[in-house]
């Protein structure tokens, strides 16, 4: 991941926990650089993004200020923050994924109506492991288009599948649907997590889409009891 993505993600993640505070003011662009070893350019690309994603402003002579966003704002970019993948969710950590699977199959029913794709349209099928500082946090089961995700290499599976579509391939990751159930966890799943069968997984059920509309993911994902959560904003 690039250096400006990893300080932009860590920024969001602050804002969004409270850690600084709506109208505070943000450390300057040089104490950011000597807190993340990183240039002033570095820096300003990942302010930069920020202001983009409407989370911070910057007033000419005073500084760079975080917005005051109101509770359901945050919860909004909270929620959106939780399909930005395990990477971007965790950006002081090292997150790192143990590879089951990856291979290209072709699509049966179920994959072709979540991804409203063919037969003859085939899919990568990736089957990993997650971990977070060597913690076995989630399984993930996922399917995307080839002709849409193009190129996708072992390298890119191991680490961040999101940031190579993000910046290797130029593309926009715009919205989630997702379906949570809980229930037991199978033998095999309680192996890989480190816990015991039948134990509760949360089990987060999704299909991916892009800026232009298109569904470039539809993924399984079990996580262990421990590490999982679901944020939701409910109106009237």
């Amino acid at each position: 991941m690039k250096k400006y993505i990893h300080i932009s993600n860590d920024l969001k993640n602050k804002i969004i926990d409270g850690t600084f505070k709506a109208n505070e003011k943000l450390p300057s662009e040089k104490e950011l650089g000597l807190e993340y070893d990183a240039s002033k350019m570095t820096v300003k690309q990942a302010l930069d993004i920020l202001v983009s994603e409407g989370l911070i402003i910057k007033r000419r002579g005073s500084g760079t200020f975080i917005k005051d966003l109101s509770d359901t704002e945050l919860k909004r970019i909270s929620i959106t923050n939780q399909f930005r993948g395990k990477t971007a969710e965790y950006p002081q950590n090292e997150v790192t994924s143990k590879v089951l699977n990856f291979s290209v199959v072709q699509p049966d029913e179920k994959i072709q109506e979540k991804l409203n794709i063919s037969e003859d349209d085939f899919v990568y099928f990736i089957h990993r492991v997650r971990y977070v500082d060597g913690v076995p946090y989630a399984i993930e089961v996922t399917y995307m288009p080839i002709n849409l995700i193009m190129n996708l290499k072992p390298t890119h599976v191991k680490h961040s599948i999101y940031d190579y579509i993000e910046n290797g391939l130029g593309l926009v990751i715009q919205s989630a649907h997702r379906i949570i159930t809980v229930r037991g966890a199978t033998k095999e799943e309680a192996e890989e997590l480190h816990m015991q069968a039948n134990e509760p997984v949360g089990v987060a059920e999704q299909v991916g889409y892009l800026s232009n509309g298109a569904a470039f993911e539809y993924s399984t994902t079990t996580h262990h009891y421990d590490h999982f959560k679901a944020e939701m904003v409910l109106t009237k």
